[in-house]
């Protein structure tokens, strides 16, 4: 008798194809990306044809690096991307506008100045497209820096932010000898809670009251860091929550920036007139927290008098461009004066020496004074009072000329992508996430020298990885 025949085998289920990807975000940088090209195709105020094509074409390289990211299902950290991203308003829109500190260099200049920022971009480009790298595994990469009631230590952080930020800014409470530690603390504290929250916020984590904290502190600390009449530390705090947001939610919070950039643009616009009157005698004066009702609606009152001939949108413009600053070192390099060839960039060792062992140790922006002293901006005496922001890309055309531009760009390029590509897999409180979130924070100081950069990131990095350590030893 033989054995009956077996039921045919069930077919396996056929593998749920993977999710489509959320094309709005893609769609929505796409359709503002148009709508800006073809604003600036018709109105710009270039100098020739030759600028507006060089204008339209740095837009396109910035924004294209962001496009891609929207365009992709699984949203790594925009690190890279937010860099290449501030060439528009660094370079791109001050060239298009054509503001009046362009009007003193040839078209020659100008238009060897845009070529030095697209060649950067295609070199910055190439150079992280062909960078390849894999997921470290090892504990600093993968374990939590942080694995207990996270949520109230990032509501906390924020908290002891804003009290240390209001204490900082309208007392004399702090000694000066600690004043540098307790900075970098707190400020790294800020800088990850605050980025936290905001991703938190767009996944829905946040609940009612949480929102309502994280809202209050944020604006606090921008209100407090605005009442020194210096404007891109509270910038900063808007757009690191910004980015953290939308990395997460995968959408443009419209509602907040129609609220955010008029208010900025006003700001930028009044802000000449309130530093002549709080800043008398180069004394810095700041508001005691009872008179910042008044201060503000007198900011405010200034920031719309004044009407200038591009608007307040181009007052803003002004404000941010690094362009006329690359126009100066092509103008004058090496025609004038020879290049620097690495002379800000041998001032970089010596600001990783604490002051502790090494008492004359140069000011931190040294690079700054000495490029703004090289090219006749300022004297010795002058660079004690004020700065002038160069920016990474000016610096390295100081140096080296387009050589040191494309250098620049493809190490920068490839040390940004190749530590995204280690931290890949790394959870977002793990040390390495933290140092990530860092770096996210720094891709868009782009106004600073390379020494200023680094030595900054660097002590940001102490305190925001040093938190977290003590923490873990404390609360186990």
């Amino acid at each position: 008798m033989t054995d009956p025949p077996l039921p045919p085998p069930e077919p396996e289920p056929e593998p749920e194809p993977p999710a489509p990807p959320d094309r709005f975000l893609f769609r929505s940088a796409l359709a503002l990306l148009v709508l800006v090209l073809g604003y600036y195709a018709f109105y710009s105020n270039a100098g020739s044809t030759t600028e507006l094509y060089e204008g339209l074409a740095i837009i396109v390289l910035a924004a294209l690096p962001t496009l891609m990211w929207a365009r992709h299902t699984t949203h790594g950290f925009p690190v890279f991307e937010v860099f290449m991203l501030t060439g528009i308003t660094l370079y791109a829109l001050p060239l298009l506008n054509g503001p009046d500190e362009l009007d003193i260099y040839s078209e020659s200049v100008v238009t060897q100045a845009a070529a030095a920022v697209l060649f950067f971009q295609i070199i910055a480009l190439a150079a992280y497209t062909i960078t390849r790298g894999r997921p470290r595994t090892t504990p600093f990469w993968t374990e939590e820096a942080i694995s207990q009631d996270t949520g109230k230590y990032l509501g906390y952080g924020l908290v002891l932010t804003t009290i240390y930020t209001g204490i900082a800014n309208f007392s004399n409470a702090i000694p000066n000898d600690f004043e540098g530690p307790l900075r970098a603390v707190f400020y790294g504290m800020g800088i990850i809670s605050g980025f936290i929250q905001g991703l938190r916020w767009g996944q829905g984590a946040l609940n009612f009251r949480e929102k309502v904290m994280f809202t209050l502190n944020i604006a606090l600390q921008v209100v407090f860091s605005f009442a020194t009449l210096y404007l891109l530390g509270g910038i900063s705090i808007i757009i690191l929550v910004l980015i953290g947001y939308v990395a997460s939610s995968k959408r443009l919070p419209f509602i907040a920036l129609i609220i955010i950039l008029p208010i900025i643009a006003v700001l930028h616009n009044g802000k000449t007139a309130m530093r002549e009157e709080y800043w008398a005698d180069d004394v810095q004066a700041t508001p005691k927290l009872t008179e910042l009702p008044a201060f503000f609606l007198e900011w405010t009152h200034d920031g719309l008098q004044y009407r200038p001939k591009n608007g307040l949108a181009g007052k803003l413009i002004e404000r941010t461009s690094l362009f006329q600053m690359i126009c100066l070192v092509v103008d004058k390099t090496p025609d004038q004066v020879a290049f620097l060839e690495g002379k800000t960039y041998a001032q970089i060792p010596g600001q990783f020496i604490p002051r502790f062992f090494w008492a004359d140790k140069p000011v931190g922006k040294i690079s700054t004074d000495t490029l703004s002293i090289y090219y006749g901006l300022q004297s010795p005496g002058a660079t004690q009072k004020t700065t002038i922001a160069f920016g990474l890309l000016a610096e390295a055309y100081a140096n080296f000329g387009f050589f040191g531009v494309g250098l620049f760009a493809a190490v920068f390029a490839f040390c940004l992508k190749k530590y995204s590509l280690w931290a890949q897999q790394s959870h977002l409180l793990s040390y390495a996430g933290l140092l990530l979130v860092l770096l996210m924070a720094w891709s868009f100081q782009t106004e600073q020298t390379l020494s200023i950069w680094l030595s900054s990131l660097f002590q940001a990095a102490v305190a925001v990885l040093g938190v977290p350590f003590v923490l873990r030893r404390i609360l186990g």
